[in-house]
């Protein structure tokens, strides 16, 4: 009995994996930024309301790691860096308007306007 307590506490549940990858109040507009082509992290501050330059490359940094963006960095002065989706990354935007339409259906009907 406790061997398969212990089974179920190892288990991996993707769709807990999936979530906390892209937890995060600012990954998802930045997912959504880089998506309609912006790259550099300037246009994301530019791009995003109120986020911070820390946090905004703490969690650029956490989806590079999670195989959603790709980090280039140019041998340049002053330095440069661009973020571009992975292919894993192009797949959670499909999500990403699937979830969209599911969120319109959330919407009461006198608040469509």
């Amino acid at each position: 009995m406790k061997t398969k307590e212990r089974a179920e506490e190892n288990k991996i549940c993707p769709l807990e994996v999936a979530v906390n990858s892209i937890s995060g109040k600012w990954k998802i507009p930045i997912v959504w930024q880089i998506h309609e082509g912006k790259k550099r992290p300037s246009e994301f501050l530019r791009g995003i309301a109120k986020v911070d330059r820390r946090v905004l490359n703490q969690q650029l940094s956490e989806m590079v790691d999670s195989g959603i963006l790709t980090k280039q960095s140019f041998n340049e002065l002053p330095p440069r860096v661009e973020y571009q989706l992975t292919e894993l990354g192009k797949k959670l935007v499909l999500i990403f308007w699937q979830l969209n339409d599911w969120g319109k259906l959330l919407i009461p009907e006198n608040a469509k306007a």
